[in-house]
């Protein structure tokens, strides 16, 4: 009696692996094929429900991969023989299988043929007739295609590689690997590489997922080396190897050592983050970055204290909104940037605008700033408000013109001193000089007439009285100039004023004119009863004065004339003389001005402050070119007119 072949279960995720192998074993007559399955999952419930002699059950699978499944199917059908079908050649891997429960390893390079008769050995059959029906080669190459893509030797690569299953676990490392993980090869082979990646283990079942499912080519991991004393951290970089429809087999494995990449981005990172925070901190500059447009993309503590915009008002605007409406017309903000850009930078001062519209002198810095390749990144801006410099800075000149105005009237004032103190040592000498003569009539004149009277004739004697009275009437003269002088110097004289004709102040200033000097020619003329505000007594001797002057130092005849207007008065002293000399008319009514002739030059100085006192004025007319019409003038306002 023939003994019935032995059942089997293939278990594949490739589903024409699972065709030939059914195919082949059906027709080799040598086991039953009693189920398929495309992942570990299903090999544990087809263990379960067909307790199979055989088990043929792949390696590398999605979900749950064999290594992982085996000892499931071990535990659900205890007396079968499962053996482990892989396209990795890997000492560890077959070991690893022999621990977990595997009856053998067999290579997916294995001839179809020979892979019967191995089967058949671990059941402990021997074939009952030839296997092979002259189709093994091109069966073989849809094996083959399910080789691993990566067989050649690696173990000399620097980086770390392995081969993985779908599921993560690992088949094949080479040296490097094991150097980067602190572990031999025997500890790494067969076991999951989720048990390798230090707090990332969420993230590599994602990755795995995505690799399964979306098709994607590759994917990076880093994370920390659990076993490794130097916290060192590694970049996975996961790869699937595919078969002709695209499908993922097993995963392709590099691990690069990035610890002191990190360190150095880590160092990167906390500077930058050190320079963000120093930038933030800053309160007194406004430190911002624009795009290469001029829009704000960053923003400062200072920044907000002195534009007043926070943050998320500002950013993304154009930060032509800080210059006044004349600057932003004359694209000013825009031609900053030109030439930041053409010059690597830009500076100035100027007055800047913030968000409530209050202006602000500020200090500006503008660089452009280019990445690691040379591009152009945008700009950074420096602004500080210097409003209370400028203010400082204005007020410090203010000063210090104050001061060159106050040591340009002090220099002024001492010249004024110094003229002053000139013009009184002139004036003592002028009044000694004009004191002498009648003092010295008077006294030469009482002693003669003391000592000698009895000598003198009458017109002697009457002479030398007349010659007193001349002294005595010019000394009183003198005198009420000195004393009007001082007073008009010190604010001091008074006056009374009142209506007054004009006509009663010439005539008084006549008649004392002509009892000093008996023998002048006067003549009056002109406008007859006008009336002006003012002192009569002060107009008197302002006119006196005048009078006089004619009198000593003119031609006769002297003539006073008196012409009026709607508003105004003017009385003119003239005589037939040469006039004043044009070098001596600028200073004519300055005190103590004094010409070749002499005097104290107070008379014409008392003559012009006695008219200001009125509200007018006194000046001298040259006349025209012909010599005529010279005359002093004093103008006063008119009051009226009284009388015919």
């Amino acid at each position: 009696m023939t003994a019935e072949p032995p059942t089997i279960v293939v278990v594949d995720d490739a589903a024409e692996v699972r065709m030939l192998m059914k195919t082949r074993l059906r027709v080799s007559g040598m086991f039953h094929v009693v189920g398929e399955g495309a992942d570990g999952a299903e090999a544990v419930e087809l263990a379960r429900e067909h307790r199979p002699a055989l088990m043929l059950l792949d390696v590398s699978m999605p979900g749950v991969d064999g290594l992982e499944a085996l000892p499931g199917v071990r535990q659900a059908s205890p007396d079968t023989r499962v053996v482990l079908f892989s396209g990795f050649e890997e000492a560890g891997l077959a070991e690893q299988a022999r621990a977990l429960g595997a009856s053998a390893f067999i290579e997916k390079s294995t001839p179809v043929d020979l892979l019967v008769e191995r089967l058949l050995h671990v059941v402990g059959r021997t074939p009952t007739k030839a296997i092979g029906n002259g189709s093994a080669a091109g069966d073989q190459r849809v094996l083959d295609e399910h080789l691993e893509r990566f067989r050649e030797v690696f173990e000399e690569a620097a980086i770390g590689m392995a081969t993985m299953t779908l599921a993560g676990r690992l088949v094949r490392v080479n040296r490097a690997l094991t150097t980067l993980m602190q572990l031999p090869s025997a500890d790494l082979v067969g076991r999951s590489y989720g048990d390798f990646v230090d707090g990332r283990q969420s993230a590599l079942t994602q990755i795995l997922d995505e690799v399964r499912h979306q098709s994607r080519d590759v994917v990076q991991l880093e994370h920390g080396v659990p076993h490794a004393a130097d916290g060192r951290w590694v970049r996975a970089t996961l790869a699937p190897v595919r078969d002709s429809r695209g499908r993922p087999l097993y995963l392709f494995l590099q691990v690069q050592d990035v610890t002191a990449e990190r360190a150095a981005l880590e160092e990167l990172r906390r500077s930058e983050e050190r320079f963000r925070l120093l930038v933030e901190a800053v309160e007194d500059y406004a430190i911002f970055m624009l795009d290469p447009t001029g829009h704000v993309v960053s923003w400062n503590a200072g920044a907000q204290r002195s534009k007043l915009y926070a943050a998320d008002e500002i950013i993304g605007q154009h930060f032509r909104v800080f210059y006044p409406p004349e600057l932003q017309e004359q694209r000013h903000p825009e031609h900053e940037l030109e030439i930041a850009l053409r010059e690597g930078h830009y500076e100035e001062e100027g007055w800047r605008v913030r968000k409530d519209g209050g202006r602000f002198w500020a200090s500006v810095l503008i660089t452009a700033v280019h990445n690691a390749a040379g591009e152009h990144v945008g700009f950074a801006k420096v602004t500080r408000d210097t409003s209370e410099r400028r203010r400082l800075e204005q007020e410090r000149e203010e000063a210090v013109r104050a001061l060159a105005t106050a040591n340009a009237e002090l220099e002024s004032l001492n010249r004024r001193l110094e003229q002053s103190a000139q013009d009184q040592s002139q004036f003592l000498a002028v009044t000694a000089h004009e004191l002498r003569t009648p003092i010295g009539v008077l006294g030469g004149s009482a002693e003669t007439l003391s000592r000698h009277w009895g000598d003198l004739t009458d017109e002697e004697r009457s002479e030398l009285f007349d010659a007193m009275a001349s002294s005595t009437i010019r000394l009183r003269r003198l005198l009420a100039d000195l004393l009007t002088a001082s007073r008009l110097q010190a604010s001091g004289l008074s006056m009374q004023t009142e209506p007054v004709r004009i006509d009663d102040v010439v005539a008084d200033a006549v008649t004392a004119a002509r009892s000093t000097y008996p023998d002048a020619e006067l003549n009056v003329g002109g406008d007859t009863g006008v009336v002006v505000a003012g002192d009569r007594d002060r107009l008197a001797q302002a006119l006196d004065n005048l009078l006089t002057n004619a009198l000593l130092h003119g031609v006769p005849p002297v003539t006073v004339d008196v012409a009026a207007t709607d508003s105004r008065v003017e009385i003119r002293v003239s005589d037939r003389g040469e006039g004043v000399t044009p070098a001596m008319q600028a200073r004519l009514f300055d005190r103590f001005a004094t010409g070749s002739s002499g005097g104290t030059g107070l008379g014409l100085f008392i003559v012009r402050e006695l008219a200001r006192a009125h509200g007018g004025e006194a000046s001298y007319d040259p006349g025209p070119p012909d010599g005529s019409g010279r005359a002093f003038v004093i103008s006063l306002p008119r009051r009226g007119r009284e009388g015919p």
